[in-house]
């Protein structure tokens, strides 16, 4: 085929076999991005589990970002994309060994009052699909996994077309394309670090939610806006995009503690593995609709110089996106399970050691 024949002028492997190295990658991934609920509730307290959740989700945007930085530097022929291979290959493998060195099921005690109910009623797991059916049946688990739908789907779509992006709004060198990629992937990160430990102390899931995605509304329109009176404005461009990963990346984790914590005492994993199908598939469906609308400009204010601009069609396409998910988000009013237990045991405990001392 045309696709090998390609591949092997390249001088890489056949793409039947790029193609299923892609495909394991794949099966691979779930074991990382479907559990950190999961280790959230099992290893932290109440008030760390959107942190811990933050923090596990989102570093997988660091490997993003170094592929940013070390993969663009790195495999610019053949010769250095075997070597990029041969890279994380070895990584790979030092991570592995070091986790499997490392591993521990469970600690000592529950960190957690909703847990250790879990633990005292013996849930068990059900069959996935029975899972899924009963978390669609949950009242309110649908409107945190539009939000991280949302969320997911604008980051993918951000990330995939960053060279576009960021040649339009006038940084062409390659370099501070990637180092703008970096920058929006550690943003993604750092932003759900400390919107993730806020939301820890307050539980305040949808009045963050909703902030998030207004500000995420706000920031993507400049990574597609020009103002024909100022032409490009790099800088502006790149604050634009570290906003973006600032604001909209917090809300992938946040919705899947929401998400747990309305489903209680439910299966943490089946609760992130329906959320990352969800967006992973509409990220995909997503992608060459905005590849299409990419080379779609509005202009808006025509006959009004200083206020004459155009947009892209993805901006627009992202913007309303987040319009409509923040609409549906808004109608969320489901009380929060899992909250609610540690709450009750807290009480009951507290009640306890005042007899003891009366």
């Amino acid at each position: 085929s045309t696709l090998t024949e390609a591949a092997r002028v390249a001088g890489l492997e056949p793409y039947a076999l790029l193609v299923l190295g892609t495909v394991m990658v794949g099966f691979a991934q779930p074991y990382f991005q479907c559990t950190p609920p999961m280790l959230s509730a099992t290893w932290f307290a109440s008030n760390e589990r959107a942190t811990a959740t933050a923090t596990a989700l989102n570093f997988n945007q660091i490997g993003i970002a170094v592929a940013f930085l070390i993969g663009g530097h790195m495999a610019k022929n053949e010769v250095g994309i075997h070597d990029y291979f041969g890279l994380i290959t070895l990584l790979c493998a030092a991570v592995t060994l070091g986790t499997f060195l490392q591993f521990q099921e469970k600690p000592p005690s529950p960190p957690s009052y909703s847990e250790i109910e879990k633990l005292l009623r013996g849930e068990k797991e059900p069959p996935f699909l029975e899972s899924v059916k009963k978390l669609f049946a949950t009242p309110g688990f649908s409107i945190p996994l539009a939000a991280f739908i949302c969320s997911i789907s604008i980051t993918n779509v951000v990330g995939t077309f960053i060279d576009e992006v960021m040649e339009r709004g006038g940084i062409t060198d390659q370099l501070g394309i990637d180092l703008a990629g970096a920058g929006f992937e550690l943003a993604i990160l750092v932003g759900g670090i400390i919107i993730g430990g806020y939301v820890d102390k307050t539980k305040q899931y949808k009045p963050v939610t909703m902030a998030c995605l207004l500000a995420t509304m706000f920031f993507v329109i400049p990574l597609g806006w020009t103002d024909h009176m100022l032409g490009n404005e790099p800088v502006l461009l790149v604050l634009a995009l570290l906003g973006l990963g600032l604001a909209c990346g917090p809300i992938q984790p946040i919705n899947a503690e929401l998400a747990v914590d309305v489903t209680y005492p439910s299966d943490e994993t089946a609760v992130e593995s329906v959320q990352q199908v969800g967006g992973n598939l509409v990220s995909a469906l997503m992608v060459p609709v905005a590849e299409w609308a990419l080379n779609q400009d509005y202009e808006f204010f025509r006959n009004i110089r200083p206020l004459d601009m155009d947009i892209r069609g993805d901006v627009l396409l992202l913007f309303t996106v987040a319009a409509v998910t923040i609409v549906y988000y808004n109608t969320f009013d489901a009380p929060l399970r899992r909250t609610m237990a540690d709450a009750a045991s807290e009480e009951e405990n507290e009640s306890t050691v005042i007899d003891a001392v009366s």
